[in-house]
């Protein structure tokens, strides 16, 4: 499989680099970003999810963490948040549905179960192209809002394959919140027992449990903090089903990419 470097900035002593492949899972091109830190061998790839109408851009561009990673052994990769160049039935008319917001999940409904497959596109294509391409020996995986939730998802069922699983702000429980209720019926349609297997508190609650403590960072002044993302509900079924988790509540802090580059460092600790 062949990677196409858009374009590529020296950072630091290594290189933030823009790049898009064919992707046989979305039947799209799709793109990623990624910095390399320069190093002759990569130790960690950390996956970072981003939210709502973000891109492969958002993260890499505003996070700040190329500094907390220049002198390292590991890789951040961060993949666009849907597939591009389609015009599926409203898959443009929102913010919170269709282009831009793949809710990384596997769509069943008619038209969205030909590309919107995010989740096996991560897991299938892009982590087998980044191994070959790499040679890490390990992967953690980490992201924000819709991508938290993305990140949660992935790393509970791929338990066994991430080394460590972290979130800021994540959607936790989509099931019950109108972002996740609105994007689960138009990808899956009405039986919310197929819901379940894309839901991080469902899937704590069936056993999927990861071998390390979650970390997670949530803002008190967060917008959207309790009614779309639940992070209580995760503080709950973590404590009652023994998933041991961390979650700072910090006071202050928004939703933004201002709280992101706060704790990044943390997080990149945690995660490597």
């Amino acid at each position: 499989m062949k990677i196409n470097t858009i374009k590529r900035h020296k950072s630091f002593n290594g290189e933030t680099v823009f790049a898009s492949h064919y992707s046989k899972t979305t039947q799209t091109e799709m793109k990623f970003s990624y910095f390399h830190p320069g190093c002759n061998e990569v130790e960690t790839i950390i996956i970072w999810l981003s939210g709502l109408t973000c891109t492969e851009e958002n993260f890499i561009t505003k996070a700040g963490a190329q500094f907390h990673l220049k002198d390292s052994s590991s890789m951040i990769v961060c993949p666009d948040t849907s597939p591009r160049g389609l015009d599926l039935p409203e898959e443009h008319s929102s913010y919170d549905f269709g282009s831009g917001a793949g809710f990384y999940l596997n769509a069943l409904t008619d038209g969205y179960k030909d590309h919107y497959r995010m989740y096996d596109y991560i897991v299938l294509e892009l982590i087998p192209l980044l191994q070959e391409t790499f040679l890490p020996k390990k992967f953690s995986i980490s992201g924000h809002s819709m991508g938290g939730h993305g990140a949660l998802v992935l790393g509970l069922k791929q338990k066994d394959f991430f080394h460590a699983i972290s979130a800021f702000s994540p959607i936790v429980n989509p099931m019950n919140c109108p972002w996740g209720q609105k994007a689960f019926s138009g990808y899956l349609g009405e039986d919310k027992e197929l819901w379940k297997d894309f839901d991080s508190c469902e899937l704590i609650k069936s056993g999927n449990k990861h071998h390390k403590k979650i970390l997670v960072d949530q803002g008190l002044s967060d917008e959207f903090y309790p009614d779309q993302l639940l992070t209580k509900n995760l503080e709950d079924v973590c404590q009652q089903y023994g998933q041991e988790v961390e979650i700072n509540y910090r006071e202050g802090h928004d939703h933004s990419y201002y709280f992101i580059s706060s704790f990044i460092k943390n997080h990149i600790d945690f995660l490597v």
